[in-house]
């Protein structure tokens, strides 16, 4: 799975969003990925990491070992 690949999955599910997502060992399973989405308003952390784990479904359990998120409303 490449950074990319990663990119386009959280902008879909989270329409109008701002993403950012890095391979942070070359080896396309460990990324870090910045999301600003309107649709985190009013969440906390926790939530808003389980948004994003929720778009990338069973990739977590596979292709992604790893990933260190950032998010935010604004």
């Amino acid at each position: 799975m490449s950074a990319e690949e990663i990119r386009t999955k959280i902008e879909q599910g989270l329409p109008g969003s701002r993403v950012q997502v890095r391979d942070t060992t070359g080896t396309g399973d460990h990324f870090e990925a910045i999301v600003v989405a309107q649709q985190f308003a009013g969440k906390n952390m926790v939530e808003q990491h389980r948004m994003v784990y929720s778009i990338l479904g069973a990739d977590m359990a596979g292709p992604i070992h790893a990933l260190a998120l950032r998010t935010s409303a604004t």
